[in-house]
């Protein structure tokens, strides 16, 4: 993984990549860059260390937003093309690359531990 996405404020990674695509451009949906980093590096930090995934209401409570704020933030992170997404009808984190919210036949261990799931 490369450690400059899991940096806080140094780099934004592939988020760039879709700032152009169509569904960003819309004012209503797009939630500042900032709060979509900052969610992508809640996500992925919370995944590394527990091997599960955050509610929105967690991402929210470190974003200190309101919980709707929250929620908006997760959904516009997961915008079309991203490789991730949620468990159908929810708003459950189901897989968030390289990592499997569920448990899947790719398991990943380190150092003997096992509690980690690939996609």
């Amino acid at each position: 993984m490369n450690s400059s996405l899991v940096e806080d404020g140094k780099e934004i990674g592939f988020i760039l990549q879709f700032i152009g695509s169509p569904f960003c451009q819309k004012e209503d949906r797009m939630t500042e860059l900032a709060v979509l980093d900052r969610t992508f590096q809640i996500i992925i930090r919370r995944l590394i260390k527990t091997g599960q995934a955050p509610h929105y209401t967690e991402i929210a409570a470190e974003l200190n937003l309101p919980v709707e704020e929250g929620r908006k933030a997760l959904h516009d992170l997961f915008f079309p093309g991203f490789p991730g997404w949620f468990l159908p009808n929810t708003d459950y984190i189901s897989s968030f690359a390289p990592f499997s919210n569920l448990p899947t036949q790719y398991r990943i261990t380190i150092d003997g531990e096992q509690k980690w799931f690939g996609q």
